[in-house]
């Protein structure tokens, strides 16, 4: 075992919670499974997570701890990140003019969005957000022991909250595809899309405003 078994739950437990607090991943997957259904929104899972695995990386090979130590880099990577947010906000506020996909449809059919795309989407959203590095720089290090392997256990642990992030996200996405046809209702479906919106916007401009 790469942790004490004593450090174990504890670590699930935070990460649990730190995981289900609402944020951009979670409005990124509502967006899609509306635009592609739970297939589409798995994809996009899949890059955040992938995201995550970046930043766990760069913790155990010190590239967060200089992401952190230099204001320009953190200035940088936070406004790009910032930006792209607000962009998705904004494409998400646009497609709730179109025309609502039936719920009897397939759910990737005429989806606007490929797969691959809702991949890169998930992906870039989550390595842009300088907040994962912070979290590891700050939460991970309390579970190492730097008596034994640093990097096997930071892989380790950013493992584990990978493992939990699949499956909180994954149980989110199907939970919205079921509601989906009472979702899909034209009213409804136009305000839920621009809500969804419209909080990837403000967290966008959240990220860009807030301070270190």
């Amino acid at each position: 075992m790469p942790i004490e078994l004593n450090l174990l739950l504890p670590f699930l437990v935070a990460s649990t919670l730190v995981t289900l607090v609402p944020g951009a991943d979670m409005a990124l997957v509502t967006r899609q499974v509306f635009l592609g259904g739970t297939r589409l929104a798995q994809r996009t899972i899949l890059g955040n997570l992938t995201g995550i695995v970046v930043h766990g990386t760069a913790l155990a090979v010190g590239l967060s701890a200089l992401l952190v130590a230099s204001a320009t880099a953190y200035t940088v990577v936070k406004l790009a990140g910032a930006a792209y947010l607000i962009w998705l906000g904004v494409q998400t506020i646009r497609s709730s003019r179109k025309p609502a996909v039936t719920a009897d449809a397939a759910p990737d059919a005429d989806a606007p969005v490929s797969p691959r795309r809702a991949y890169v989407q998930g992906l870039v959203s989550t390595v842009l957000n300088p907040k994962p590095a912070l979290f590891f720089l700050t939460f991970i290090p309390q579970f190492i022991d730097p008596d034994r392997s640093v990097l096997g256990q930071t892989l380790f642990l950013t493992l584990l909250h990978v493992m939990v992030g699949l499956i909180w996200l994954t149980a989110y996405a199907h939970l919205v595809n079921r509601a989906r046809r009472a979702l899909a209702r034209e009213g409804f479906r136009r305000w839920l899309e621009r809500s969804t919106g419209a909080v990837l916007i403000a967290l966008g401009v959240r990220v860009a405003v807030e301070r270190r």
